[in-house]
């Protein structure tokens, strides 16, 4: 089917930089920004270890049937084997982690990203009005033979991971297994050169999707007008990344945790000004409806364990069990969680402020960053690596207990317990974006999932 004419509108050849951005601002979709905040955690302190999934329960024996005759010898009565306990199930091993954080040095936005990836969005509507790629179907490894090898080679030709010279034959050899590799790369999953789970899923997506995601994401860059500088840091939301970027590198990258399907985390500009040590929490009026004032009907204690307090509008503490939280007007105080190892914003916030109100920080749920599904948050973005980040972001930052605020300064410092606003020698200027599909400056294009299910341009072309 050919391109309809709202999408040969994103179309460039005759274009000039002023028009195209009109254009796609015109064209674009729009979406609901909601603010977010950290999960609520548990009273309990939270868990380090590796998260297992909860053992299921054992299908219920068989009846034994009636006996007919004498019981065998070192036979188990029939009443001793019921009263005897059911042996407890082993728990189901966790699903392997396909994803990877991306070691390319190239930021995720870079000045070029919008331009760049509305032209890749071109080639893919080519690629899919000529018929798009073959579907694969099957899991490969090096060593495979026969047809379906050749129509590897052509699905990856088509994109680019293997030279249009090689795209001949029903052997897999050296090339093939590098040209899987790319394509892993370019995807965010682990480069084991294996098509299987996510590789096979991804290498599947038809060609029309792909326009899409990249026609879309160029759509929302359209109106992004964020001064690129020496130093700025981007998150990818789709990505649940964030990259560090210095003098148009990434001078560090790490895994995150954004907001989830019902708390999407909002595409924000804004400037990173302070870093905050052991901060506080002030709970948002949302959760303390949805979340606290359920959970203070059940168990009047939880406010105590979770070390929150309450305050009313004078700032007076109040006693939590003088509260009806039954009764809508308990939204009404301020609920403020202590620092320390268990609040929800962990050691660390980093103050970026913004009409969302939403930031990045630490957690002390650190074992959810080992998940390839890390859309969890109630629209904050969680920050593995936020010592190292924040080390980042204070160079040069006056006040540091030993000249510099290195991570060891900062460790000691939060170890300390005081509550600490460190600012930063000059603000950093933060993007949050949503790209399921982009283009590298290099021609590079990449992809990840439509969490938010927002991805429309296209949408009437039909899938192929």
């Amino acid at each position: 089917m050919p391109l309809d004419l709202t999408i040969r509108h994103l179309r460039f050849a005759a274009a000039t930089i002023a028009a195209a951005r009109l254009l796609a601002i015109l064209l674009l979709p729009a979406r609901a920004q909601n603010a977010g905040e950290p999960a609520l955690p548990p009273p309990a302190p939270a868990a380090t270890a590796p998260a297992t999934p909860a053992p299921q329960p054992a299908p219920a024996p068989a009846a034994a049937p009636a006996a007919t005759g004498p019981a065998e010898p070192g036979a188990v009565p029939a009443a001793a084997r019921a009263a005897a306990p059911k042996p407890k199930p082993k728990p189901k091993p966790a699903p392997p982690r396909e994803m990877a954080l991306s070691d390319d040095p190239t930021p995720a936005l870079q000045p070029e990203t919008f331009f760049a990836t509305s032209l890749a969005s071109e080639r893919y509507a080519a690629i899919a009005d000529a018929g798009g790629w073959p579907k694969i179907g099957t899991t490969l490894a090096p060593g495979a033979r026969g047809k379906v090898v050749a129509a590897l080679r052509k699905r990856l030709t088509a994109e680019g991971d293997l030279p249009a010279e090689a795209a001949g034959g029903e052997a897999w050899d050296a090339a093939l297994t590098a040209a899987v590799k790319h394509f892993q790369f370019r995807m965010g999953l682990k480069q084991t050169g294996v098509v299987a789970g996510a590789t096979l899923r991804e290498l599947d997506v038809p060609a029309s999707v792909r326009f899409r995601q990249l026609a879309s994401s160029a759509q929302r860059l359209a109106g992004n007008d964020f001064p690129f500088g020496p130093r700025y840091v981007v998150v990818n939301i789709p990505s649940a990344a964030v990259d560090a970027v210095e003098n148009g590198r990434v001078a560090r990258r790490y895994t995150a945790i954004v907001g989830d399907v019902e708390h999407p985390s909002p595409e924000v500009e804004a400037k990173i000004g302070a870093v905050n040590l052991n901060p506080t929490w002030t709970v948002p009026v949302s959760i303390i409806k949805n979340e606290i004032m359920p959970k203070m009907q059940k168990d009047p204690s939880y406010l105590a364990k979770a070390r929150i307090r309450v305050f009313d509008n004078r700032g007076t503490e109040i006693e939590p069990k003088s509260i009806n939280w039954a009764n809508e007007r308990a939204a009404n105080y301020t609920l403020r969680q202590d620092s320390g190892a268990q609040n929800s914003l962990g050691s660390i916030r980093i103050a970026m402020p913004n009409k969302h109100a939403v930031y990045m920080h630490d957690t002390p749920s650190k074992r959810l960053f080992a998940s390839d599904y890390r859309f969890l948050s109630h629209g904050c973005v969680r920050v593995e690596g936020v010592y190292d980040l924040a080390a980042w972001l204070l160079e040069g930052a006056p006040g540091a207990p030993n000249g510099q605020w290195d991570k060891p300064a900062i460790m000691a410092k939060i170890a300390g317990g005081e509550r600490q606003d460190v600012t930063l020698q000059k603000p950093v200027p933060v993007v949050w974006v949503y790209m399921t599909g982009w283009a590298s400056a290099n021609g590079t294009v990449h992809f990840r999932n439509d969490i938010y299910g927002v991805d429309a341009v296209g949408e009437a072309r039909g899938d192929r």
